[in-house]
Order: structure tokens, then C-alpha cells, then sequence
């Protein structure tokens, strides 16, 4: 797909706004998914938290949230990266109200690529790792999308404030119904059928699903698309060479994924070519077996 078949929704604020969570680390899902999104039109808002990478094996980028938006800034897009926890149930507000303050405009695009991944099994998960995993990767997915819908007003037909600086109140929509068949609001989610020695993870992504697919139908009305992608396994750094020959191995095309090929299927989901795609549960793995 070319830049010209990926221009993005022509509704809106001259360069429309994208939100993405969970880009902390330059060669994450999320920040080639950011890169995508800015090279094709986006201004983008996207969310990291250091703390979560620095426990993990393969620990905190140093630097990267400026890096990250150097590069966004390189290909025309405003940026506002935005550190957030997102076990804490009031961050989704705060970010979508520093995302729209910093950006002038209301967020047209949610990409949900953050995630709490802890392996653990059935007997040996604790209660407070299930909790977080829930906390995070369902609970804060469900507020930042109910959020989304609370403010999202660039259907279609519907009468708008688009003035740089305006901020919609989160109140229930009351504008008329857009365009049959129409839609300019844009949410994917980035999911995974791992279980098996990683329940907590698994579970609560499954869960993700759920809510996302619910959000394409309960969103409709306000001319909004929601899908979730399963980019299969993708090699940021978790990776030990005995999994990445096996998992090369289970995948016909003879290699891992890389987080251009999510983001490539991100970006025409996000595109006005990707708007009669919804309600969907997308695999973009290259025929990995489950």
C-alpha cells in the first residue's frame, strides 16, 4: 500500500490526531505504528511508562519518548508524548485532556498497543499480577475508549467545534447520526492468544477483545470503526534464540514479524480505504500457527 492509498480521514483538523498507548521503547509495535501514522498524515499523541520497562528483562530506553518524537517531527507531525500509568483509573482522562490541550483538536484515531506481560502459569500467578494485567491491559483499554466515545464528535453530519484549542465535554452524544455507511473514528486494538504460561497476560487480552468488538457496535452511532489486530510474534527484544528459531520455524513465510508489518495494517484500517473493515478480529502474522 502506498502513502496516497493510506491518506488519512479527510474530516477534521487538517492533520487528524492520533492517540497511541504503550510506545516506550524505539523499536516497540507502538512507535513503529506511530511512525506510520506521521509519515501518512497523523499528528500524534502517544503514551510510555518508564517504570513498567525499566522491571522488565529488557529495561528502559534511556531517552526514548524524545527520540521517538524527533522522528514523528521529522516526518510533519505534532507530537506530545505523555508519560501515564495506566493501572491509575483517572489516567485515561488526564490523557486524552493533555493530549487534545498540546495537539489543538480532538483525537480522531485510538490505537490501544500498550500491555502488562508478566509471564506466569495457572498455579504459580499471584493475585496481584492478575490484578495488574486486568488493571492495565482490560480496565485502562475499556476507560481510554469509553473516553474516546464520551468525546469523539467528528462523524459524518454532525455539527462539530473544531476550533485549534476546543476540548468537547465528555457528556453523552446527543448530535445527529452520521452518513449511513460512513465513518471517520478510528479504534484498533492490539491483542494476543497467548494463555499458556502467560495467563494473566492471555486472559486479560482476551478480555481486551471483548471490549473492543463491543465498541464497534455500541460506537456506530457516532460514525466510529473499531477492530483488533493480532500482530503475531514480533521480535522487540523479548525474544531468546531458542524461541525465535522455533517460532521462525511455525511460520511459512520463514520469518518473525516486524512492527512495520502491524503498523502497515494499522494504518489502512486507519485510512478511509479501512472504514468498511469493522468489528473485527485481525491476524497479521504471516500464517504463524497458534
Amino acid at each position: 500500500m502506498t502513502n496516497t492509498e493510506q491518506r488519512p480521514p479527510a474530516s477534521g483538523p487538517a492533520r487528524p490526531i492520533a492517540l497511541i498507548t504503550g510506545v516506550g521503547r524505539s523499536i516497540g509495535i507502538g512507535a513503529g505504528i506511530a511512525r506510520r501514522l506521521a509519515a501518512t498524515g497523523w499528528d500524534v499523541a502517544f503514551t510510555y511508562w518508564t517504570p513498567y520497562d525499566r522491571r522488565m528483562e529488557w529495561g528502559a530506553e534511556p531517552g526514548a519518548a524524545a527520540s521517538i518524537e524527533k522522528e514523528l517531527a521529522e516526518a510533519g507531525a505534532r507530537t506530545a508524548a505523555i508519560e501515564a500509568d495506566l493501572t491509575d483509573p483517572d489516567a485515561p482522562t488526564r490523557i486524552f485532556d493533555e493530549a487534545e490541550q498540546r495537539l489543538g483538536g480532538q483525537v480522531t484515531a485510538l490505537v490501544l498497543s500498550h500491555a502488562e506481560s508478566v509471564d506466569s502459569g495457572l498455579l504459580d500467578t499471584t493475585v496481584e499480577a492478575f490484578d495488574r494485567h486486568f488493571a492495565v491491559n482490560s480496565r485502562a483499554s475499556w476507560l481510554l475508549i469509553r473516553e474516546y466515545g464520551l468525546r469523539f464528535r467528528g462523524a459524518p453530519g454532525t455539527t462539530k467545534d473544531t476550533t485549534p484549542g476546543t476540548t468537547p465535554s465528555p457528556t453523552p452524544d446527543t448530535t445527529p447520526s452520521p452518513t449511513p455507511g460512513t465513518a471517520t473514528g478510528r479504534i484498533v486494538a492490539l491483542t494476543s492468544d497467548h494463555t499458556v504460561g502467560n495467563l494473566p497476560y492471555g486472559a486479560s487480552k482476551g478480555a481486551l477483545d471483548r471490549i473492543t468488538l463491543a465498541a464497534a457496535h455500541e460506537l456506530a452511532h457516532l460514525g466510529v470503526t473499531a477492530n483488533v489486530v493480532n500482530p503475531g510474534p514480533v521480535d522487540t527484544g523479548w525474544m531468546n534464540d531458542e524461541l525465535r528459531e522455533t517460532l521462525v520455524r511455525g511460520t511459512p513465510l520463514g520469518r518473525l514479524g516486524t512492527p512495520l508489518d502491524t503498523a502497515h495494517l494499522v494504518g489502512f484500517l486507519c485510512s478511509p480505504e479501512g472504514q468498511w473493515v469493522n468489528g473485527q478480529l485481525l491476524k497479521s502474522n504471516g500464517g504463524a500457527a497458534s
